[in-house]
């Protein structure tokens, strides 16, 4: 069953408070404020970790915690004013992951104090030494209900699952390419941007993995001269122009069952498309155009949810007055909430979004730049490169696999990029810490309007004209 309440943590501020909550033996408490996501779903994402010093707590032992209410003040200050959701966190160093009668007592005691500030929803949660987090929502109420999933994006990708706990299913992740992990991705939603030459190959990977919702993104239609390098498309698409993402999708339901492909056929520039792919549990990006990877990251960033980007390229030059190819290149980015960004490594620049946005509303004015193309320097219409990208697509799809599966003989955080050169049959990685991060003030932000940060996102008010 896909969950419907969910709480998505960057990887860095769940390694801040384990350390916090987890430093002695004793219980510790953190509040976390939160941010919803565009619905159906109750997505929220930690955007703040306010951590309850060890000193300020009257009481600390290994089963018990008193902790002063000045914190829980600050926090609904940071939270009111956007009408944001606090969840009061604290740690069990005894390893039990299940809510304790004291818990229960102490969430009928304090949470009403957080519904008589503002707000319709507030929880509370509990971290285990292994890092395991199980949290909660009240209504005013005072009913709650389970976060059906808490999920931690770092150098590895983690999932706690609350039926799991509940029905005491071993806590240790699923074997990576074994049928345990098919049934948890029927449980998780994948976004796949541009459905074209790597994105038909990846939404194919990313549908027969299992995911449960896999929501495709593309405005473009079948031509011709596409047929040599997208998957399931015909000739019969081709010559009644249909859509792309139309075409997939049905493509998915010949072999998954109607329901699970869902077709956008927008830019990701459309504030529909940023409210779909911001519901999913994970991003891959296989875009050719710098606009859309501006658009990913800002996703990604806003709503915490982990960023898989590929690209390829065919460098030629002049050699003796003839086109020789350079190199057959391509380069996978993993991005995690939290960490350096598309922009922070130079995926996309604003020179070249500049020059990208030029090419489409002013071609006169961008001849003398260079256009966007597989094969770099030379024009073709139908350029051979499903190869290419098969090769690109199937390593992309392998890096979620090895970050929510590990199965690496080294640590997932060497790998943030991932470089191969087919030409010189050689592949270089580099760590996230080898990348420059600037601070990221859209980390967490959730669907707090303008949507991105971006006016061009902005929701319509009711009352306008």
């Amino acid at each position: 069953m896909m969950p419907t309440n969910t709480l998505a943590m960057a990887g860095v501020t769940h390694s801040m408070l384990k350390a916090h909550l987890l430093s002695d033996g004793n219980e510790a408490a953190a509040i976390l404020v939160c941010a919803p996501s565009p619905g159906p779903r109750q997505r929220l994402v930690v955007r703040l970790a306010i951590l309850v010093p060890h000193e300020a707590c009257p009481v600390r032992k290994p089963d018990a915690i008193v902790w002063p209410g000045a914190y829980i003040e600050d926090a609904i200050d940071v939270a009111e004013p956007e009408g944001l959701v606090i969840i009061l966190l604290h740690s069990h160093p005894g390893g039990w992951l299940q809510f304790s009668q004291i818990d229960n007592e102490s969430d009928a005691r304090v949470i009403p104090g957080l519904f008589h500030a503002f707000g319709d929803c507030h929880g509370s949660a509990i971290m285990t030494p292994e890092g395991a987090i199980r949290a909660r929502l009240y209504a005013p109420d005072m009913t709650s209900q389970p976060v059906d999933l808490v999920t931690i994006a770092g150098d590895d990708i983690s999932y706690w699952w609350n039926d799991r706990i509940v029905n005491a299913v071993p806590s240790g992740r699923p074997l990576a390419f074994t049928g345990a992990m098919t049934n948890e991705l029927s449980r998780l939603s994948a976004a796949v941007i541009g459905v074209s030459g790597t994105g038909s190959i990846t939404a194919e990977q990313v549908a027969r993995l299992g995911f449960g919702s896999v929501t495709l993104v593309d405005p473009d239609r079948i031509e011709k001269k596409n047929l040599n390098r997208i998957l399931n498309s015909t000739l019969a698409d081709a010559a009644g122009g249909r859509p792309k993402v139309e075409m997939f999708s049905a493509a998915v339901a010949s072999h998954r069952g109607e329901g699970v492909a869902v077709s956008l056929p927008h830019t990701l520039g459309t504030r529909e498309a940023v409210e779909a792919v911001g519901q999913c549990d994970v991003i891959f990006c296989c875009v050719d155009s710098k606009e859309g990877r501006l658009y990913a990251d800002l996703i990604a960033s806003a709503f915490l949810i982990p960023l898989f980007d590929v690209g390829v390229t065919i460098p030629t030059f002049l050699d003796d007055g003839k086109v020789a190819i350079a190199d057959v290149s391509g380069r996978i980015d993993y991005v995690q909430p939290g960490g350096s960004t598309l922009s922070d490594r130079g995926v996309y620049t604003q020179e070249g979004l500049r020059a990208e946005y030029l090419l489409r509303t002013d071609p006169a004015a961008f001849r003398d730049e260079l256009a966007a193309g597989y094969i770099k320097g030379i024009h073709e219409e139908a350029p051979s490169v499903i190869t290419l990208n098969m090769r690109a697509a199937s390593a992309l799809v392998n890096e979620f696999v090895a970050r929510a599966y590990p199965y690496r003989q080294e640590p997932n955080g060497n790998y943030a990029r991932v470089a191969f050169s087919l030409a010189a049959c050689d592949e270089d990685h580099h760590s996230e810490d080898d990348f420059d991060r600037k601070e990221n003030a859209l980390l967490g932000r959730g669907a707090a309007e303008p949507l991105l940060g971006l006016p061009l996102f902005q929701k319509p008010r009711k009352d306008a004209a």
